[in-house]
């Protein structure tokens, strides 16, 4: 293991939401992405509201039957800013930064990922983020966050 290298991808994205930070910032939260999220899937471990806040935690489903694990590592809603930190044991860790700023009717949400493989492996999985892949990442979340603040519904396939 002290040959390892780890392979590290960043990407930054800004999307356009269609209302005002206010309420789009309580949708970045495990519990209320089911409202909009299609597949969405969460464990919550800890949380003493139920929703996220400062150090909330919970694991989310990989398709190898494993669990993500997530803490939340900024919270501050007054300033429209929150932050993740998910690590896929063995795999990837990553870091995601979010910060929100009103764009008249509108916000835009400015989002950071970086992606840290953990093995020889996670970084096989690490070079597959490439940043055609997450421009197609962040354009499906917006759609979708931007369905659900326009109807009050979560998207469905082919909508």
């Amino acid at each position: 293991m002290a040959d390892f290298e780890a392979k590290r991808v960043t990407h930054e994205y800004v999307q356009t939401n269609a209302a005002g930070p206010e309420h789009v910032f309580p949708l970045l939260c495990p519990v209320r992405e089911a409202e909009w999220v299609p597949g969405w899937e969460y464990r919550m471990i800890y949380s003493q509201s139920g929703v996220a806040e400062m150090n909330c935690v919970f694991t989310t489903p990989n398709p190898d039957g494993s669990e993500s694990f997530w803490v939340v590592t900024e919270y501050d809603p007054a300033s429209f800013r929150i932050g993740f930190c998910w690590i896929h044991p063995g795999m990837v860790a990553t870091q995601i930064s979010i910060f929100l700023e009103p764009d008249g009717s509108q916000t835009k949400t400015k989002i950071r990922y970086v992606y840290t493989g953990l093995s020889a492996a996670g970084n096989t999985e690490v070079a597959g983020f490439d940043r055609d892949w997450f421009v197609e990442k962040m354009k499906n979340w917006e759609v979708a966050i931007n369905h659900y603040l326009r109807t009050k519904r979560r998207i469905e396939t082919g909508e």
